[in-house]
């Protein structure tokens, strides 16, 4: 059987770190499309048997009913492929969600709270679905697969060994119980990575939400054979969010950081982070530097300089600069101190050592 699996495309996505950017989030929603569009056609012209999409296929809060029209318009282009969906904690199977009030293609079929199996010829497809933002039991534990001489698919939205409190709020499960449950393939959602070590496959976000997902995004193409499962990803993003490192060291004033930047040659296809790194000479105001950047694809700066003076040497000296450095640094030694504290003192220091110099 030959199959498509992906999961996270979060339609309507709201960008919000684009939408500051001029038209820059609306852009990117109709990427989405594209990026959909292409598993689609994938599908029609390979003879794709299944497509599996494993939750967050849009975003309930945000998602509008003209998409909901337009990813179902597209399902029924493919009408040979049977489509399985398992919602998630982007877009559960709520009374008043898309899943329960829309009439979908006769070829989709969506999982609701139960567990439910689907047979089909020599295969059993099984899933779950989110009826809330949160899950903490779906019932998996109990589940005893039925015929294990069938191809056995799981289809669901989930962490797997979630650890922290969060985490088990999203469908936690253990990867020593599904194992024991003996599937054949393992199609999952809910973390944006690509992981496909084994046969519990996480695809990650079919395109790229932003610059915690770096790297590569698109789906997972399948072909299993009863004891024989190969594997392979498909890149279908063709834009990229990107982290640019900037060493700061050298620069002297604001404005000639704003010329290193602004002299980036950056692809109309790149989304882009800089990370300024090194010592710097004079202080850093992010927001302030982005008002002068030219190249609208330049969305965030991040500033991991530190400051260039010698405070130690400065705190040792018998003037008004070394007793202000010296009270600063017995503030900043605090163990209760938190971070944002910590960002306000060495911006203190910095000023200070400038209005004393």
């Amino acid at each position: 059987m030959k199959f498509v699996h992906i999961a996270d495309m979060h339609f309507d996505s709201p960008f919000v770190n684009l939408s500051d950017k001029g038209i820059l989030g609306d852009l990117r929603r109709l990427e989405q499309r594209k990026v959909f569009k292409k598993i689609i056609e994938y599908s029609k012209q390979n003879e794709i048997e299944y497509l599996f999409i494993s939750g967050d296929l849009y975003d309930h809060k945000y998602v509008k009913r003209s998409t909901i029209e337009y990813i179902n318009h597209l399902f029924e282009e493919i009408p040979n492929t049977q489509i399985f969906i398992s919602p998630g904690n982007h877009d559960p199977y709520t009374k008043n969600s898309y899943y329960n009030k829309f009439n979908w293609s006769k070829n989709v079929t969506i999982f609701s709270n139960k567990i439910q199996k689907v047979e089909k010829e020599g295969i059993h497809i099984y899933g779950y679905g989110f009826d809330d933002f949160y899950c903490t039991d779906c019932g998996m534990e109990e589940l005893e697969l039925e015929d294990l001489d069938k191809i056995n698919i799981l289809v669901i939205h989930g962490t797997l060994d979630g650890a922290s409190l969060e985490e088990k709020q999203y469908n936690s499960m253990t990867r020593r119980m599904l194992e024991e449950k003996k599937f054949d393939y393992i199609a999952l959602g809910h973390i944006h990575k690509l992981d496909k070590s084994t046969h519990m496959v996480y695809p990650g976000s079919t395109a790229s939400l932003g610059f915690d997902e770096l790297g590569e995004h698109g789906m997972i193409v399948g072909d299993i054979q009863k004891g024989n499962v190969k594997l392979e990803f498909v890149p279908l993003d063709e834009e990229e969010f990107k982290e640019i490192h900037m060493d700061v060291s050298n620069l002297l004033s604001k404005e000639e950081l704003i010329e290193k930047i602004n002299d980036l040659e950056i692809s109309n296809k790149e989304y882009i982070k800089i990370i300024l790194e090194g010592n710097r000479n004079f202080e850093i105001n992010k927001y302030e530097i982005l008002k002068y950047i030219e190249n609208e694809r330049i969305i965030k700066i991040k500033n991991d300089t530190q400051i260039a003076y010698d405070l130690e040497k400065i705190a040792n000296e018998t003037t008004l600069k070394g007793l202000f450095v010296k009270e600063m640094l017995e503030k900043l030694r605090r163990p209760e101190i938190t971070e944002e504290e910590k960002h306000i003192i060495e911006k203190s220091i910095e000023i200070g050592i400038e209005a004393l110099a």
